[in-house]
């Protein structure tokens, strides 16, 4: 039965392959070890970040990242929203529920944190799935990332 839980030292080595296999994925030529190492990992020790693991019997399976904005943070774009700032789950466990199931954890847990609207930097390929998941494309351009933010009032 799949699981989603909460980044610990005990996953990080789940976690830092599927990241590896996201970003490879992606295939955007960053340092995959350095983003981890300088960014990834110490922004989650730190609270700036938040990270759901999904678990599949024995195999960690996706991930979700995200955070409530805030202006002492670094990346900041929409003070007091959420932002979902990375969604993977492994090509093997796609449409089968499980990105969704990820993304409702993150929501669910930002309206733990005051959050009453998230907002996305998706790419083409995952614009029709948070499209799926009620996510609607606002007005704001994101020019470094060539995208519209798409955006949702999460239900109370």
């Amino acid at each position: 039965m799949p699981q989603i839980l909460t980044l610990n030292e005990n996953y990080v080595d789940g976690f830092e392959k599927l990241f590896t296999a996201y970003y490879t994925e992606l295939d955007c030529g960053e340092d995959i070890p350095h983003l981890l190492d300088e960014y990834v990992i110490p922004d989650f020790k730190a609270g700036l970040i938040s990270i759901q693991l999904l678990k599949d019997g024995e195999v960690f399976a996706g991930f979700v990242i995200y955070q409530k904005d805030d202006l002492n943070h670094e990346w900041n774009l929409r003070e007091g929203w959420g932002d979902v700032r990375e969604i993977y789950v492994t090509p093997s466990h796609r449409r089968a529920g499980f990105g969704k199931a990820l993304l409702l954890a993150a929501e669910c847990d930002m309206k733990g944190l005051g959050v009453d609207k998230c907002y996305c930097l998706p790419t083409d390929e995952s614009v029709k799935f948070f499209e799926a998941c009620g996510y609607v494309r606002g007005n704001l351009y994101n020019e470094e990332l060539d995208c519209f933010v798409y955006e949702k009032k999460l239900d109370k």
